[in-house]
């Protein structure tokens, strides 16, 4: 299945549709969110990518991640996103949005406006084994120490959104 996203500027305004792959091979800025849900003991729950993922398979992520269709809402592309990956849903407010742009070794770069997402649930994950490999649930410390330990064990995106999200 061919999948596009949303080629937007960088005051997040659309300004076409490409489908994903080319828009990563071309480095098209692009619309994209990053979703954090927290347990009630403050534990944030990451996800594993998939192995074959088309880029960062096997590194370690926030709870989901994705693009918006064209002609889908963010608020709707995010609670789809989230149960189709992660195999729940809960309430989500919108945090900040942030531009980042990086490549990979694979040739392909993101360059995305990313709108970050929080929530809260102690739902037990029915994770979907074609997008994520595993998960964990982690304090905000240990998580910060591992960071700093084994920093290529995280994808780029995740990294940056943490900063911003915990100062």
């Amino acid at each position: 299945m061919v999948e596009y996203v949303i080629l937007v500027d960088e005051n997040d305004k659309e300004v076409g549709i490409e489908e994903k792959m080319d828009a990563h091979i071309k480095r098209k800025l692009h619309r994209a969110f990053s979703i954090f849900v927290y347990n009630s003991k403050g534990e944030l729950l990451l996800q594993q990518r998939e192995k074959s993922k088309y880029h960062c398979g096997g590194l370690w992520t926030n709870t989901c991640c994705s693009h918006p269709r064209p002609g889908e809402e963010l608020k709707d592309a995010i609670h789809r996103r989230l149960k189709e990956e992660m195999g729940f849903d809960c309430e989500l407010k919108e945090k900040f949005s942030f531009l980042y742009k990086a490549k990979f070794d694979n040739g392909l770069t993101e360059n995305e406006l990313d709108h970050v997402f929080v929530g809260f649930s102690d739902k037990t994950p029915n994770i979907n084994l074609q997008e994520v490999e595993d998960y964990k649930l982690i304090s905000i410390s240990d998580l910060k120490k591992d960071i700093l330990k084994n920093p290529d064990d995280y994808t780029s995106w995740f990294k940056m959104a943490l900063k911003k999200l915990h100062k």
